[in-house]
């Protein structure tokens, strides 16, 4: 028998031995080793060696390694058959391997160290950990695990020796569970906790199955719970591809610190909020990125006002899955090129929840199934608003609205902010406001609206204030844990009886000139009952009725909840929860949790009585009160009304809108704004907008112009301003402005009956409004950067100019027939970059082949807008197909959108054009008809038009023209 006998030594050594024991043939074909696949490496071989009896031998090899899959490939390999080698290998961790070992402020080498971590130091790799794990290991084990046709249990411990490195807080729990639930064929649910222990978990309920309702043969994924190091595994089952490993060094979980990483699917993340971006698409290049609301206006890396730890991946095929860590605590992410995403957050526990998509349409739609679908605002919400902090009374209201109506230009709804109140106090009518009331109802009369601001400060420095005095009744505000007293600190309310000095810095303002104020605890029973009575007299006022303000809907801010001292008046007293042991990257991080909001050991009181602090529940403070909002408002005004809350958490759609904050009168903020509606469109929030014209600063015409097109496609579309600047609402400028303003807002009302069935499909089904176009086109890869456009729905896409100085847009038209909204052409490319012509009064929108729009004449509000004829605009795709719906209603009132509602379904096809009622439960008062059809993409000329009801033709006195340059 001729042969070789090869034995092969290799790990712990790291050594492939091989070596011939028996030679007695010469193979003719000159046979080499050329690779050697090794399985189950846990760490990444950074050098191979090849020697031959010991001498070190030339080899031009290449090294892969998959750290998923935990193989390494030696390629390129010459080795001889028939002669002994040894290879050699060095583990190591390259640099997209380093995972930060010390997140914490003030890494040192002695730190590190002491941490069992390595530290080396390149200053040429900017933001590369200096500090990092040695090797693949975490501390945990894996124990008793039990697959079942619904989950996965597991018990994990832990099992390192050093543990002079941890504090008491930050040592981790020796026994943690494990449970996947598989909810449905779509999505999984993965919990880690202490079971010995009873720690705070979120009280956010979620729509999930009483009982797992996946099957083992549908099911989209695939889990696998991984041990020594732990890990866990999740793979699409259709691709095999592997949306999340978690068996990373990174894993602990601590009283204070929770720790767990994941590898990515690809380069590709999107969400995590609320932080300003510059981009849609996260930057995977170490950036840390902190959460944590804050009453902090946008700008990079700040943590701003509301907290949404959901994310959507892309993977590389163009298959997108949705990942929520519903947790409420301090937290940050950070992202690396592996690509990985790191979470730490400061208490809580370790509860994740997956939707597979499979696109990322689908995404959103299976996310708000869990967390709810948005809320259905009425139709006169999607009117234009104005608003500005800083109105000097009443009068210049009033005179805003008939300048406004003098200049036709469309508008739904005026605000008030907090000028109104008297010294800022909530529930108030300011003296200089006594024809408020007056000037609300005489609005409403001509068919405006009126939206008045709320904060949730209460002064107690008032000898007669009801609110005050009925919150101590009612028990209603936040106190130091286990004591009577109320923590108070200071926002907007001023002290009676002082003359405020405007021209003192702000500080010095706020030390002399600022009440004491109580924060009402929203988790409480009691408090939703006080914060109801308090509204319902401000809409009736019971002890004058001519100080009634009948609003239509509220606008809370301030609620993440902001303080203008640190903390409370007299400083706080835990300082371990308020300067935890790991205090994320947050901005002004030194100062701790409490910078520009309450102490951390206030004591909150969930509806079952049972007790938690600040510390835990401040990120759902925002969350909290808007339902009591709604509520309260749809009981008072027995209508649908809106809410719009600046501090948010998942879920909080389900009940409002939210303005993208205090943004600045500034170009870099137009692109910024369509990121923030994309991300919440995200997150489960499709009313959305930002402050058109910008909130700080002077805006100047140009921007202000350019900001009035691209905002008349917000679907929350308010130019809202600060104290001191100068005025920016349509009319402070000039008739071309007025002109500008008038063109772009008709052409918003002219497609509200398109908005408004784009809101009930978000409402009814959870799909996007504001929608990127990766989502229509995830095919395309180019759409995966696009962040400078965006569509309503799948229909209209929209190419703003936001350039200073631009007289065009480089715009993308992706795959698909294209119509110029304005002349109804097709445009002829497809699939490109192009230079679209845009001069000052113009902005860019396209309508889609294949879809029908249904449209309503403009009017100067939707009161009037509602009455008038409506019409369809058909644009044809590459098969003379199209397809549409509407969605009527009588635009307010409250309930299902299945009782009392028209649905209808519009089919073009093989020349005939059916208009479908699917549901007939609402019979609109003004008669409506459809009078207009405008088909494009007409290639012949039409000689006649015929219309049957029922099969018979029906006399109909219609004209027919057709543009045969423009096929319409």
């Amino acid at each position: 028998m001729l042969a070789i006998e090869c034995n092969y030594f290799t790990i712990p050594q790291n050594v492939l031995q091989m070596n011939v024991t028996n030679n007695n043939y010469a193979d003719p074909n000159n046979l080499t080793f050329e690779e050697i696949k090794i399985l189950g490496l846990l760490q990444e071989p950074v050098s191979v060696t090849v020697l031959q009896n010991n001498d070190v031998q030339n080899s031009s090899h290449n090294i892969t390694y998959n750290p998923v899959d935990k193989v390494a490939l030696i390629e390129g390999l010459q080795l001889e058959l028939g002669k002994s080698y040894s290879l050699r290998w060095t583990l190591g961790t390259s640099v997209n391997e380093k995972y930060n070992c010390h997140p914490g402020p003030n890494a040192s080498k002695e730190k590190c160290e002491q941490l069992g971590c390595v530290w080396t130091e390149d200053p040429s790799s900017l933001r590369v950990p200096y500090c990092y794990y040695n090797g693949p290991d975490n501390a945990y084990s894996v124990a008793d695990v039990k697959y079942t046709s619904s989950g996965v249990t597991a018990n994990l411990t832990f099992n390192k020796s050093n543990l002079k490195a941890y504090g008491k807080s930050t040592l981790p729990i020796s026994t943690l569970r494990l449970e996947v639930k598989y909810h449905n064929n779509h999505m999984l649910q993965f919990k880690i906790y202490d079971y010995a222990n009873e720690r705070y978990e979120v009280p956010v309920p979620l729509n999930v199955p009483k009982s797992p309702e996946s099957t083992v043969k549908n099911r989209l994924y695939d889990v696998t719970v991984q041990n020594k190091p732990f890990g866990i595994q999740v793979r699409r089952r259709s691709t095999g591809t592997v949306i999340w490993d978690s068996q990373l060094p990174t894993f602990t979980f601590s009283d204070m610190f929770i720790q767990i990483s994941t590898r990515l699917a690809s380069q590709y993340l999107y969400g995590f909020g609320e932080t300003e971006h510059t981009m849609f698409r996260r930057d995977m290049n170490w950036h840390t990125w902190g959460m944590f609301t804050r009453d902090q206006p946008p700008g990079y890396k700040m943590n701003s006002y509301g907290f949404q730890p959901f994310y959507m991946g892309l993977e590389e095929d163009g298959n997108a899955h949705g990942v929520l860590l519903l947790n409420s605590n301090a937290m940050d992410v950070t992202f690396q090129p592996t690509p990985a995403l790191t979470y730490r957050t400061t208490g809580g526990i370790l509860d994740f929840y997956m939707v597979l998509g499979p696109t990322p349409e689908l995404v959103v739609q299976e996310y708000t199934a869990l967390v709810g679908r948005p809320v259905m605002p009425p139709y006169w919400a999607l009117g234009f608003q104005l608003c500005r902090y800083g109105y000097e009374n009443d009068t210049e209201i009033a005179k805003l609205v008939e300048d406004m109506k003098a200049a036709r230009i469309p508008y739904d709804v005026q605000y008030a902010d907090i000028d109104y109140m008297e010294r800022q106090l909530d529930f108030t009518l300011n003296p200089r406001f006594t024809g408020l009331p007056a000037l609300i109802n005489k609005i409403q009369e001509e068919g405006m609206r009126f939206i008045l601001i709320l904060d949730p400060a209460i002064s107690g420095n008032e000898t007669n204030y009801p609110a005050f005095t009925r919150g101590l009744e009612k028990d209603v505000f936040i106190k130091w844990p286990n004591t009577n007293d109320i923590i108070y600190a200071k926002v907007w309310p001023d002290l009676p009886n002082v003359e405020v000095n405007n021209t003192l810095d702000w500080e010095t303002q706020v030390e002399l000139y600022r009440a004491y104020v109580a924060f009402p605890d929203f988790f409480r029973n009691s408090t939703t009952e006080w914060w109801m009575r308090e509204i319902t007299e401000v809409y009736t006022n019971p002890h004058n009725a001519s100080k009634s303000l009948k609003f239509d809907g509220l606008w809370i801010d301030m609620n993440e909840p902001a303080s203008f001292v640190n903390g409370a008046v007299g400083g706080c007293r835990n300082q371990q929860l308020n300067f935890p042991p790991y205090v994320p990257q947050l901005g002004s991080r030194s100062e701790g949790l409490i910078f520009k909001t309450l102490c951390m050991e206030g004591q909150h009181y969930l509806p079952d009585g049972s007790p938690v602090s600040h510390y835990n529940v401040h990120n759902l403070y925002g969350w909290a009160q808007t339902k009591p909002t709604l509520d309260a408002l749809r009981n008072i005004t027995k209508e649908r009304g809106i809410v719009i809350t600046r501090s948010t958490y998942p879920s909080s759609g389900k009940w409002s809108g939210h303005w993208l904050g205090d943004n600045t009168a500034a170009w870099n903020q137009l692109d910024k704004s369509i990121i923030g509606m994309m991300e919440f469109s995200l997150f489960g929030i499709s009313y959305t907008g930002a402050d058109i014209c910008g909130f700080f600063g002077d805006s100047e015409y140009e921007l202000c112009a350019r900001w009035m097109e691209l905002g008349a496609f917000y679907p929350y579309s308010r130019n809202h301003n600060g104290k001191g600047a100068k005025r920016q609402d349509p009319v402070a400028w000039n008739s071309t402005f007025e002109d500008i303003s008038r063109k772009v807002l008709n052409i918003r009302y002219t497609l509200l009956p398109y908005l408004y069935t784009l809101m009930h499909e978000a409402n009814a089904h959870g799909s996007t409004v504001i929608r990127p176009l990766l989502h229509e086109f995830v095919r395309d890869k180019t759409t995966w950067e696009i962040h400078r456009q965006f569509l309503w729905g799948p229909a209209l896409l929209v190419s703003p100019a936001l350039d200073q100085g631009a007289v065009a847009v480089n715009a993308y038209l992706p795959n698909a027939r294209w119509y110029d909204y304005h002349t109804g052409e097709y445009i002829g490319f497809r699939g490109q970059f192009r230079n679209l012509p845009s001069p000052l009064e113009h902005i860019n929108l396209h309508i889609r082949g294949g879809y029908i729009l249904p449209q309503q004449s403009p009017a100067n509000t939707t009161f009037y807008s509602r009455r008038n004829p409506l019409a369809l605009t058909v644009a044809l795709n590459d098969s003379q197909l199209a397809a549409g719906q509407l969605y009527w209603d009588d635009g307010v009132r409250i309930g299902k959108y299945k009782d009392k509602s028209l649905t209808f379904f519009f089919l073009f096809l093989q020349n005939i054009l059916e208009i479908k009622v699917l549901h007939r439960g609402y019979a609109d008062p003004n008669n409506l008809k459809f009078t207009r059809i405008k088909i494009l993409g007409v290639t012949s000329t039409v000689q006649e038009v015929t219309v049957s009801q029922n099969g018979e033709v029906i006399q109909s006195p219609h004209a027919v023209s057709y543009n045969s340059q423009n096929q319409v």
